[in-house]
């Protein structure tokens, strides 16, 4: 009773997932990915445990192909399953059980895999093939994600409705402080239109988690930083770091001050 994509960046060094469903927190049961290994979505009648047996046969040098036929073959609710994964190398696979609750069926191609069952026909996932290919190559994975979700939720989703959606994506060295490999993780868990709320969850992922382009970056001289300091002291603060802390803005502001994101000093000059 749920749609998803399961996809590697064009570059080859991002894998991530997007799932939505008329189930509640989708994003605890579905979605799971580890950077250069794969990713995976469990859903239908899911058995989450194929989340750390699919990573763990990838990991160890199995295909996507061969790391599904192992899940499959030895779980006996196999009828009742889905599941997409990608590997390492952008192969895809995906599986529908002959039990589960039409319409249900998948579509794969060169770095992706699109499944969904209990949907409102097949042009869900046609919608989203359309999107994914469609998209641009060159951008972030996981708008190339929301875009396909949002095509398949606009062609019918779900035929039960809408609550929840999530994404995962992961590239070494990509999360918080760049100590682990989580890009993005989202998870709306109940909510009347999921997928626009994912979307604006995006938005805000990406100002205060996502780290500053060199082109986003504002040299601080002198004068900035007295600019910056006398702020702080009028919002009640110790200093500009403080505020920075409070508001947070860590991945936006140099610990340093050297720079500062172009968005931050437009919120601080009350331009943002």
């Amino acid at each position: 009773m749920t749609f998803s994509i399961v996809a590697r960046s064009a570059d080859g060094d991002t894998w991530g997932v997007a799932v939505a469903s008329k189930f509640l927190a989708v994003g605890s049961a579905v979605p799971a990915a580890v950077a250069g290994v794969g990713a995976v979505a469990t859903q239908a009648d899911a058995n989450v445990a194929y989340k750390g047996l699919a990573l763990s046969h990838l990991d160890e040098g199995a295909t996507a192909s061969v790391a599904l036929q192992r899940l499959i073959e030895e779980d006996d609710g196999r009828a009742h399953r889905q599941v997409g994964i990608v590997d390492l190398d952008g192969g895809a696979a995906s599986h529908t059980g002959a039990e589960c609750i039409p319409w249900a069926g998948s579509r794969t191609g060169d770095g992706w895999a699109i499944q969904g069952n209990c949907l409102a026909g097949v042009e869900v996932v046609d919608a989203m093939e359309q999107a994914w290919l469609e998209s641009d190559a060159e951008a972030a994975l996981q708008d190339r994600l929301l875009a396909a979700l949002a095509a398949g939720d606009a062609a019918g989703g779900d035929r039960r409705g809408r609550q929840s959606a999530a994404m995962l994506v992961v590239r070494d060295g990509a999360g918080y402080g760049g100590l682990d490999d989580v890009a993005v993780d989202l998870r709306v868990d109940d909510h009347e239109a999921p997928i626009d709320e994912l979307a604006r969850l995006l938005d805000l992922h990406e100002l205060y988690l996502t780290a500053s382009t060199e082109d986003e970056k504002v040299v601080v001289d002198d004068a900035l930083r007295t600019e910056l300091e006398a702020f702080a002291a009028s919002e009640g603060h110790r200093d500009f770091a403080a505020w920075v802390g409070t508001e947070n803005y860590e991945m936006r502001v140099a610990p340093d001050l050297s720079w500062i994101d172009e968005r931050v000093l437009a919120v601080v000059r009350g331009d943002g």
